[in-house]
């Protein structure tokens, strides 16, 4: 394919990208589950075609997306959910890959249990990116949304473990439950150490990379480097990626420059865009090359494996959350459970993604002896139909089950939290300008100029804290006021941002004096909700 060719079809991707999430913004629909379904539309038309690289996307793609996810992770709300995060990134995912395994070795004309293993444990990470996105514009509780954010972040390692030793097996040897376990376990061990350790090497160059591009090239480096020294040392780079990122982020609100913080975090999201936007056409792109050996196989037993790989996937987890929370209940844990409702909308959170796909792509096409790898073209169509189905299915129908349930964040609690904590915040800035009143009478004038700034930050805040005290419900109070105050201030600032355009227009003030200026009123803009908060 020619470098014209690439360049088109990258711009093409991007301005598609572009166009679902406008789409899904106005529509309510996820774009992660629209755009498999362009991708499978454009796949079915005459023209150039990309076929997935799974080296490039574990390698290039996988790291990045991870290690965002962690950056906004909760280190201490995944610690307080840790029993349910590895139920379902650990143990679940055994249980799936084993599972499907089973039933390809019982049901399906000629596998083997190895080759059964290597699918599962490719469809049984979920790829929590549709869910969360649905989840959190419809307001899904914190607590859901750590879980499935934690599940997500650590399972990939467990799945890509197990798929090693089962390919190992089905190229050259016989599958061992306990060496499985052991191989994950010196994996995530070493991993975690990998993680532990990059992590902490960045805590000690963040103080030479004050400067906001430096900060973010380092922020750019870390996943990979992680990722790389994971790989290396034969241990899981993925959950080395995991937990740097989930300490690095921890790290972060006490460490680096607040330019720094903004710009890393605005690279970010454009990282996320583009490469989650870019997976989910890959996905849709790939049927022809999925559907390409299919022909060696009669139609019972496509039909037959197809329905244990996805018959698996749907139910076991459901039914998982379900005797877990009975095993709970049965013995009395200490830290809470999960309520019915909260079993039903994480069942219905396993959308598979590309992670699944490019698992499966890795699959050698020949064994030792150098026969071709048992059934590899039926375990790539399986796999496929899991993600769709998981993707498509559950990703259009997840928002309309959690408005379904009832499952909402408190949405007044929430606010009255971070509005006591704008108090806690103010307060201490105001004590801490009573101990500089005396230091030096020339900083009076200033000290004094900023307290009246300050307080009148507080009576916003505690007037906030009266209109939310007052809340019959939990839907946000509304306080024309407040929302008085806000629609000025937009006003103020788009008068300032026109009046300094005439100046340049003018030529009575340079285009860097300009960009500077306007900086300053894109922050002060930035600081303002889009709704009360």
């Amino acid at each position: 394919m020619s470098p014209e060719t690439l360049l088109l079809l990258g711009l093409g991707a991007v301005i598609v990208i572009a166009a679902v999430r406008w789409l899904g913004e106005r529509s309510g629909l996820p774009a992660a589950a629209l755009l498999p379904v362009i991708g499978i539309l454009y796949a079915l038309l005459p023209g150039p075609n990309i076929e997935l690289d799974p080296h490039i996307v574990l390698t290039f793609v996988l790291p990045p997306l991870l290690y965002s996810a962690a950056l906004d992770s909760s280190l201490l709300a995944i610690r307080a959910n840790l029993r349910i995060v590895i139920g379902l990134s650990v143990l679940l995912v055994f249980a799936t890959a084993l599972l499907i395994g089973a039933g390809f070795a019982l049901f399906v004309a000629g596998a083997t249990l190895a080759a059964g293993v290597a699918v599962g444990a490719a469809v049984a990470p979920p790829d929590p990116v549709a869910a969360l996105a649905v989840g959190r514009r419809v307001g899904l509780p914190p607590r859901l949304v750590t879980i499935i954010q934690g599940e997500g972040l650590l399972n990939d390692a467990t799945a890509l473990t197990i798929l090693n030793v089962a390919v190992a097996a089905a190229v050259g040897g016989q599958f061992s439950l306990p060496k499985a376990g052991a191989l994950f376990l010196l994996a995530a061990a070493g991993g975690t150490a990998v993680g532990i350790g990059v992590a902490y090497a960045v805590r000690l160059l963040r103080p030479l990379a004050r400067d906001p591009l430096l900060a973010n090239a380092l922020s750019l480096a870390t996943p990979f480097v992680a990722y790389l020294i994971g790989e290396e040392l034969h241990v899981s780079g993925v959950l080395a990626v995991v937990v740097a990122g989930l300490i690095v982020g921890h790290d972060t609100p006490r460490s680096g420059t607040g330019a720094g913080r903004l710009q890393t975090s605005a690279v970010w999201r454009l990282v996320d865009f583009l490469l989650e936007g870019l997976v989910f056409l890959l996905i849709g792109q790939q049927l022809p090359t999925v559907i390409r050996g299919l022909k060696q196989y009669h139609l019972s037993t496509v039909v037959i494996a197809v329905a244990v790989a996805v018959g698996v996937t749907l139910l076991l987890r459901p039914v998982w959350l379900s005797l877990t929370q009975a095993a709970h209940l049965l013995l009395r844990r200490e830290d809470e459970g999960l309520a019915r409702r909260e079993i039903m909308a994480l069942s219905w959170a396993g959308t598979r993604g590309v992670i699944s796909l490019a698992a499966v792509f890795t699959l050698p096409l020949t064994t030792d002896a150098g026969d071709p790898f048992p059934d590899r073209d039926l375990l790539l169509f399986c796999t496929f139909v899991v993600v769709l189905v998981t993707l498509v299915g559950q990703g259009l129908t997840f928002a309309p089950l959690v408005r379904a349930l009832g499952l909402r964040a408190n949405e007044v609690d929430e606010a009255r939290q971070r509005n006591e904590a704008r108090v806690a915040a103010v307060q201490a800035a105001l004590d801490r300008l009573d101990e500089l009143e005396g230091d030096d009478p020339a900083d009076g004038p200033a000290v004094e100029s900023l307290r009246n700034k300050l307080q009148v930050r507080l009576r916003r805040y505690e007037h906030r804290l009266d209109v939310l005290d007052s809340a019959e419900s939990d839907e946000m109070p509304v306080s024309e006021r407040y929302e008085s105050a806000l629609r000025i201030q937009r006003l103020a600032i788009e008068a300032q941002r026109e009046e300094l355009l005439r100046w340049r227009d003018a030529g009575n003030l340079p285009d860097e004096g300009l960009r500077r200026l306007e900086r300053e009123l894109d922050h002060e803009e930035r600081m303002l909700p889009e709704r009360p908060a």
